[in-house]
């Protein structure tokens, strides 16, 4: 005996209530299926449930749309920012700076590894400790690191600073979108299930085969078991042998 299964994505729950929905335009009350109080639920509800996923879809686009860019400025800056490290160890491998130019930007004094440039929070972070480390440092009237300056990483780490923000303020609108959609699909599951249950009640007196194929009709989806869709396949083509 196949079970029935409710929908359990957005896009199903709104074919469902769309189905519904026509069926109610469609046929004259007396003959529909499903009462006329759930009729007119799903007609007040189907707008809201429609429009909510439609905010959903475009503030999603949107920020995965503007991640592309704003990947695009993180690598740079990444690359800005390491590229001025790596210029500052070779500047103390000849000697050009002391070792202890290392310490104005945070590293130990040894230390030559770049560090961690993986998560935009450390990009974030190292860029911050250059700008604040050269600053200190120039003000101490200590030589400038060149190629890149700290005033080319400067105008790179503004960039992603922007992006980053611009990307968060995305990122809350998403979850907001997503929240409001979440918050209806309790309801958009009940109002199915109530119509559901009305509707296989109205085809109690029928034969389950064609109370299925009745309800159907009206959008609800039956799903056969695994050895039931075995023993049906086998039955189909020992009639195909014989035949």
């Amino acid at each position: 005996m196949p079970y029935r299964r409710l929908p359990n994505t957005d896009n199903a729950r709104l074919k469902a209530l769309q189905t519904a929905l026509s069926k109610g335009k469609e046929i004259p009350p007396f003959k529909l299926a499903f009462t006329q109080k759930s009729f007119q639920k799903t007609q007040a509800f189907l707008t809201r449930f429609e429009k909510a996923i439609i905010l959903h879809k475009q503030a999603q686009s949107r920020q995965i749309k503007n991640n592309k860019e704003y990947q695009k400025v993180l690598k740079k800056a990444k690359l800005f920012i390491s590229h001025f490290i790596q210029v500052m160890n070779m500047a103390i491998t000849r000697s050009e700076l002391p070792a202890s130019t290392r310490i104005s930007f945070g590293f130990n004094e040894n230390d030559k590894a770049l560090p961690m440039l993986v998560s935009e929070k450390d990009i974030i972070y190292w860029g911050k400790k250059l700008l604040d480390g050269e600053s200190f440092r120039t003000l101490q009237g200590q030589t400038p690191i060149t190629n890149p300056t700290i005033a080319v990483v400067k105008v790179r780490h503004e960039q992603l600073m922007e992006a980053h923000r611009f990307q968060q303020i995305l990122k809350e609108r998403n979850n907001r979108a997503l929240e409001k959609l979440s918050s209806l699909r309790n309801e958009a599951d009940e109002i199915i299930l109530n119509i559901w249950n009305e509707v296989e009640s109205s085809y109690n007196d029928l034969p389950d085969n064609l109370k299925r194929e009745r309800a159907k009709e009206y959008g609800l989806a039956y799903i056969y078991r695994k050895n039931e869709k075995d023993q049906i396949t086998f039955l189909d083509s020992g009639q195909k042998e014989t035949g």
